[in-house]
């Protein structure tokens, strides 16, 4: 079974990817890359939180159920 984050709607490799993919269109990513997640400022995790938390939960929702329905085929 995938692992969930906190609310089980969504597997953890979805949520990571997401979050992946904020931090890079905020340019972000490099950053974390070579410095870490720690490292980051609370204000830039919060723009990348803030980004998945917004419209974007759509979009991860139906990403995720597309994905579950594949994999149940």
């Amino acid at each position: 079974m995938s692992r969930r984050n906190n609310n089980g709607i969504l597997p953890h490799s979805v949520l990571e990817e997401f979050k992946w993919e904020v931090a890079d269109e905020l340019g972000l990513s490099s950053k974390i890359k070579s410095e870490g997640w720690g490292n980051m400022t609370s204000r830039e995790c919060g723009h990348v939180g803030g980004r998945i938390g917004g419209s974007m939960v759509k979009a991860m929702i139906r990403r995720a159920k597309d994905s579950l329905n594949s994999t149940s085929v």
